[in-house]
């Protein structure tokens, strides 16, 4: 899945398999519109007060109007100057627009020629707030956009970042509160109720949880053998790692090692299949625990809150330094040792090679730490499924899986690695779980979260409860907001503009000198292929399927840890289920009121749920060039996707199947290549992008933007065309808006631009140059527009400029 947005910092969360409610990437706020009408000024012709007025006063007034011309007029003279760069209205808008009046609150008559409804106003006055006059767009147009944003936006108290994602979603969270906090007889589904149950058992932390302090995760741990941090039964004679892992990851869901899932095989992509790929680190990324010298701070955070979760949980081992520590960094130098033979994300991009299917035979044979077969078996048997050697799985790093045998093999040949081997298994299970304890045991993770991201957290207990039961029951909670949200609405224009933007990609098509004809031909039919679901799927708002989706999982009151530790067990149950069953191709994967938009390969199919369909990014009043700007950028960004250096790789049905021709794929990496050198010069706090890393993400924000704009001009075309065939009938949302001296075109980017307005502390963007696979929002916009020449043409920006330079990068 490419999502738009995968800026998403959170606690240790228990795990869970991509089903339905398990992936989201993003985040969200939502801006309220304004429903008053224009004002208008009317003379009475009834008891002039003109004429009341003595001598003095009249000569008070005129000299009070002289002085309010001139300075009116010397307003407008050094706006002028100041502004000299920015292009006027065009001849042929300014005498569609002049002299006409619409019934929607404009003023008539040459002299006023703005847009003065409602959204009209709203939309200015949000852009308004956002730019920064004093900037040159053409030096710095993300400054330009979003300096006025910024700073009437500080990250807020806890927070890592924040921006218009944060603040929607903020909103959207707000929504679902109210929705939780009504009666049960109130909600339509037995899904619903579980989904307020759960919330509910969240929010009992002054009672319930409080007061079991550590007992849920200690008889959990004597259930799973022990840990020998900690008094829990832990005996080394009765352990082998086999064991604990099936214990572990087949009964519980756990992580620990290596990851695995039944997913859709990207070679035949209507059918199921097991995969597995490298897995089992705890900090965000490899380079935290190789790179000593420059995270030193981190790891020794990491190993400060190990001490203190093990401490907490058993209270009777005083001695740290000499019982606890140095099992502790045990766990991080086995840790470690993982990191080193992990493969870094900028050389997992080719799907191809990384595409491996094996029997489990072979896997026994190539990778034999543990026998996959008896593992496999072990794990399916709980849902009646029958796995033999000769199951055929996808390995995604088998070189991995064999280096990690080399390491288990010198761990498991003395009793200290063997020691250091359970205890990594088992702290896999206890950080996961530690958020669904008391508040001491999530305040052991603050110092950790303050060097990773800069901040430790602080939020609202019922705004983690409501993240969390969106987590657990997403599609429940989301039957709630559709209902309270309207949801439906945008609906029909947002299909309108998705199939706008898609024409557009597919005219550029035709004028790719690099790309052959068949291959041309090929993709045509992939972009026409491509299948998009918006708002939400129907069957949240059928009780009967809701219920479906949810039935077998049990939730209870005042048994918050007990709850998470089903809902791993439910979802790795739903996930098992799947093998050898056909795909459902209109799945979700991804919550309705997410703010966020995703491209899934094998599926072909993009998919933007009803929470990013709201302002700032989407409004059904907003002038065609706000939503174009804005929303059609992500619909282009996510059908990109589709074409770029992953998404490329599969057909129109979603198979990864070499449908290029040889030469079209070398000049398209050629083309690539100029993407890699652009994005690799770009730095923030003395760290550079990596242009690779990034690739894929660049790729499609260029794009987007190429195919949005382009459909926003064929649409201002069909607009002009229309006011000539019909006597120049004035188009409202071809009206220039209030206070901006911008012209529609130019809106267009400048709505681009304030999407990705934000703040964000050192570590997190530290962080997420190291690990996302998404530029620094700042570069997202620098980078894109200094690419498209139509963008330095509308602002008039000279060559050589910051966001004019003479070499451009474009693909699509």
């Amino acid at each position: 899945m490419d999502c738009l947005n995968s800026i998403h910092m959170t606690r240790y969360k228990h795990t869970g398999f991509k089903d339905e409610d398990s992936l989201s990437c993003g985040t969200v706020q939502l801006t309220e519109g304004i429903s008053t009408s224009a004002t208008h000024i009317r003379y009475h012709t009834r008891g002039s007060l003109w004429r009341t007025r003595t001598s003095l006063e009249k000569v008070l007034l005129i000299i009070l109007a002289c002085l309010l011309v001139i300075t009116l007029l010397l307003t407008c003279l050094l706006t002028s100057s100041k502004n000299n760069y920015k292009i006027q209205i065009s001849n042929i808008n300014q005498q569609t627009i002049q002299g006409h009046q619409t019934n929607h609150g404009q003023l008539t008559g040459a002299d006023q020629q703005y847009c003065f409804t409602a959204p009209c106003i709203h939309a200015s006055s949000d852009i308004l707030k956002g730019l920064d006059q004093s900037v040159d767009p053409c030096e710095n147009f993300y400054e330009y956009a979003c300096n006025g944003w910024v700073k009437e936006n500080p990250i807020p108290e806890g927070k890592p970042m924040w921006g218009t994602f944060a603040k929607l979603e903020q909103h959207n969270q707000l929504i679902v509160k109210n929705a939780l906090a009504k009666v049960e007889e109130d909600l339509k589904s037995k899904a619903e109720k579980k989904a307020k149950i759960y919330y509910e058992s969240c929010m009992d932390s002054e009672d319930v949880i409080e007061k079991l302090g550590a007992e849920p995760m200690i008889n959990l741990l004597t259930k799973l053998g022990g840990w020998n941090l900690t008094h829990s039964g832990f005996n080394l004679s009765k352990w082998n790692l086999q064991k604990s892992l099936q214990e572990v990851q087949n009964r519980y869901n756990m992580g620990g090692l290596f990851n695995w899932e039944v997913g859709e095989d990207d070679r035949n992509s209507s059918r199921h299949i097991i995969q597995i790929d490298q897995g089992g680190l705890t900090l965000p990324t490899r380079d935290y625990y190789l790179n000593i010298t420059g995270h030193a701070k981190i790891l020794d955070a990491y190993e400060e809150y190990m001490v203190k979760v093990a401490s907490l949980l058993d209270p009777t081992i005083t001695d740290i330094n000499g019982t606890i520590r140095p099992q502790v960094k045990e766990i991080i130098q086995f840790e470690t040792r993982l990191a080193a033979i992990f493969s870094p994300a900028e050389q997992r991009r080719d799907e191809e090679r990384m595409y491996h299917n094996m029997s489990l035979a072979d896997l026994d044979e190539k990778a034999p730490f543990i026998s996959w077969t008896d593992y496999f078996s072990d794990a399916f048997k709980q849902v009646g499924k029958k796995i033999t050697s000769k199951e055929i799985v996808v390995v995604y790093a088998p070189e991995y899986l064999q280096n990690l045998t080399v390491i288990i093999r010198e761990y498991n040949g003395t009793k200290k690695g063997q020691i250091a081997l359970s205890n990594y298994v088992m702290w896999q299970t206890v950080k996961s779980l530690t958020p669904s304890l008391s508040r001491e045991f999530r305040d052991a993770y603050k110092p950790l979260r303050k060097v990773l991201i800069g901040s430790d957290g602080g939020e609202e207990t019922w705004r983690y409860c409501v993240q969390e039961t969106s987590n657990v029951l997403g599609f429940a909670v989301a039957a709630m907001f559709v209902r309270l949200n309207n949801a439906s609405k945008p609906k029909p224009l947002a299909e309108k503009i998705i199939s706008e933007v898609r024409e557009a990609f597919k005219e550029n098509l035709k004028h790719l000198d690099w790309m052959d004809a068949e291959t041309r031909k090929a993709a045509m039919e992939k972009a026409d292929g491509i299948s998009d679901m918006i708002g939400y799927p129907d069957y949240i708002l059928k009780p009967k399927q809701l219920d479906e989706k949810y039935a077998g999982l049990a939730v209870r009151r005042d048994e918050y840890f007990s709850n998470n530790i089903r809902v791993n067990q439910f979802n790795l149950k739903k996930n098992l289920e799947k093998l050898n069953q056909p795909v459902n191709k209109s799945e979700w994967g991804m919550t309705p009121h997410t703010v966020n938009a995703y491209y899934t390969p094998t599926k072909n199919q993009i998919v933007f749920p009803a929470g990013i369909l709201q302002r700032p990014f989407f409004d059904i009043n907003n002038p065609t060039s706000l939503n174009l700007g804005a929303m059609g950028v992500i619909m282009g960004h996510e059908l990109t996707h589709a074409f770029d250096d992953e998404g490329r790789e599969y057909d129109t049905k979603g198979n990864l199947n070499r449908w290029w021709k040889n030469a079209t794929i070398e000049r398209f990496k050629q083309k690539t290549a100029c993407f890699r050198k652009q994005y690799d010069k770009y730095e923030i706090n003395n760290k550079h992008v990596n242009g690779i890393q990034t690739l894929g993400e660049n790729m499609a924000d260029n794009g987007g933007l190429r195919a949005a704009y382009h459909a926003y001009l064929k649409w201002e075309a069909e607009q002009l065309q229309k006011n000539a065939t019909n006597g120049n009938s004035i188009v409202e949302t071809m009206l220039p808006l209030p206070g901006l001296n911008l012209t529609h075109r130019q809106l267009f980017f400048v709505s681009f631009a304030q999407v990705w307005c934000s703040v964000v502390t050192e570590e997190a963007t530290n962080l997420l140059i190291e690990k996302d696979s998404h530029t620094p929002a700042k570069y997202r916009v620098i980078g894109s527009l200094s690419n498209f020449k139509e963008f330095s043409e509308q602002f008039g920006c000279k060559p050589n400029t910051y966001m004019n330079p003479e070499s451009k990068c474009e693909v699509w």
